[in-house]
C-alpha cells in the first residue's frame, strides 16, 4: 500500500468560498476514482503558528494506482485549483 499525504498553506487572502469548493470537490473524488482505497480531507482546526491550513491523507494499492489517480481527469482540475491558491504545498508518499 502507498500512503499519499498532502499539506497546504493557503495564500493570504485565498477566498474561503474557493477553499470550500475545493474541499467539496476533493471529497467527491472517491466514488469517481476506483484506485482510491482511503481518502480523508480536512481543514486545520488548531490554527497554531506551526499549523498548515489543509491536509489530504489517502491510500492506494501501489505506486501505479497512485499515478493513475494523479493523472485521472476528475483529479487534475481540482489539484490545479488547489495549487493555484497554495502558498506552500508539501507531499509525501510512502509504503506501508
Amino acid at each position: 500500500m502507498i500512503r499519499h499525504i498532502v499539506v497546504v498553506k493557503f495564500k493570504e487572502g485565498a477566498p474561503q468560498q474557493e477553499i470550500a469548493a475545493i474541499v467539496a470537490a476533493l471529497r467527491a473524488l472517491p466514488p469517481r476514482i476506483p484506485e482510491i482505497r482511503h481518502y480523508q480531507v480536512g481543514l486545520d482546526v488548531v490554527h497554531s503558528a506551526r499549523s498548515y491550513d489543509f491536509a489530504l491523507v489517502s491510500r492506494f494499492d501501489d505506486q501505479a494506482a497512485l499515478e493513475r489517480y494523479r493523472a485521472h481527469p476528475d483529479h487534475v482540475p481540482v489539484a490545479q485549483r488547489l495549487q493555484a491558491i497554495s502558498q506552500s504545498l508539501i507531499a509525501v508518499d510512502f509504503e506501508e
